[in-house]
């Protein structure tokens, strides 16, 4: 791969996640501030982009994987969103807030897919070459919040300027979409069918008792995970934290450095031992954070938001490496597409909406009560946990990577 290329694609994967974390992290805060929103709004405020996940693949796999070039399709989704976003900050009603959110997520939702295969399409080992492009998105997530309290001093009260930052970074991208090399429809002409789009040939896995066990913990797991994702931003403002943005890029700064470790620990430690470790360190986050506060129990805040990397690596990546190991070259493609629509659909869905009920639930005349709300997810993580320990039976272990 070129230079020149490498350059280009790293630019798009900068911004395609800089888009999304410029909104995302900060959005409960602004919703409870802002729109003066309840929990059981925030929850399904969240609960858009995952309703757009499970949409995705039909987008991608019936008109952007048949029809048109990758690089085209983003630009335009991207075009599309940047207005979409500029014009949510004049929404004031939580319930048509919602509403608008859902269509740009059906927007951005396709996008995550589209940058991987016009990446993948100017790869001649993307093995080797997709990660070094990859980590821009990582570094994009990070420069949203470093941006947000360093750069803009933004406070909870001006959060509707993240969207405006997201809006112009879209637009950005949107041109910059057009000047990438071309990626045309990798199954032009071919028939349509809708069971490839599901990945329906990936079933046949769910035959395998550890990969149906492996399957279903990765739905629940993902309930506790939307908590973290719909609820800390909040969570951490109320507790008194002082930059919470850019504090919870560690989290990323976390991801980036655990995955380095996962081929050592993924040869000592095999599948299960490695997705264990990932459970126990959601349980335990969760924990910290019902306990921690903004004094003493600083440290407690921060090292939940460290454990990212743990709780996501070792289960998420882990898992994505063991469904590549047991569905082999046929139906990998298949395979990984079914595992996304049950995790980043379905799972985060259930979690989101959940999420926003709990909340709701532990508030007490306008005050939240956050370590009771905390030990619900931290409690699911923990028979999740149980349920994969004694269910799983597979002890794959890899020297290959």
């Amino acid at each position: 791969m070129k230079a020149g290329t490498r350059i280009q694609l790293s630019a798009m994967m900068f911004l395609e996640f800089f888009i999304w974390g410029a909104w995302y992290v900060t959005m409960s805060t602004y919703l409870a501030t802002v729109l003066h929103a309840d929990q059981v709004d925030i929850g399904k405020a969240y609960s858009a982009l995952a309703i757009a996940t499970i949409f995705s693949p039909f987008f991608v796999g019936m008109i952007a994987d048949r029809f048109f070039p990758a690089q085209k399709v983003l630009g335009i989704l991207h075009l599309g969103g940047a207005v979409v976003l500029y014009f949510i900050t004049s929404v004031k009603d939580p319930d048509v807030f919602y509403w608008v959110l859902l269509l740009y997520s059906l927007m951005y939702a396709p996008t995550l897919a589209l940058v991987n295969s016009v990446s993948f399409g100017q790869m001649q080992d993307p093995g080797r070459q997709f990660a070094g492009v990859r980590v821009l998105g990582t570094l994009g997530w990070i420069a949203t919040g470093l941006m947000i309290d360093f750069v803009f001093k933004i406070s909870p009260g001006e959060l509707a300027f993240t969207f405006q930052m997201a809006a112009v970074a879209s637009l950005l991208l949107g041109i910059w979409s057009f000047f990438l090399p071309d990626t045309p429809p990798k199954a032009k002409g071919e028939k349509v069918r809708v069971a490839d789009i599901l990945g329906v040939e990936a079933f046949v896995l769910l035959k395998d008792r550890s990969f149906l066990i492996f399957f279903i913990s990765s739905i629940l797991i993902c309930i506790p995970l939307s908590f973290y994702y719909s609820l800390t931003n909040q969570f951490l403002v109320e507790t008194g934290m002082k930059n919470v943005t850019s504090n919870m890029t560690l989290g990323q700064i976390s991801e980036g450095l655990f995955i380095l470790l996962i081929p050592f620990f993924f040869r000592r430690l095999g599948v299960k031992y490695m997705i264990m470790l990932g459970m126990v360190a959601w349980v335990l986050r969760f924990v910290l954070f019902g306990y921690g506060d903004a004094g003493p129990g600083l440290w407690m805040l921060f090292a939940g938001i460290i454990l990212h990397g743990v709780c996501f690596d070792f289960f998420f990546v882990t898992g994505q490496i063991y469904t590549d190991t047991k569905a082999g070259d046929r139906i990998k493609s298949s395979a990984q597409g079914m595992i996304t629509m049950a995790t980043y659909g379905i799972g985060m869905w259930i979690g989101t909406i959940l999420s926003g009920y709990v909340s709701k639930h532990y508030t007490i005349d306008g005050v939240h009560q956050w370590k009771e709300t905390w030990m619900v997810p931290a409690v699911i993580a923990f028979v999740v946990l149980l349920l994969f320990t004694f269910l799983f039976k597979d002890k794959i272990k890899s020297t290959a990577i």
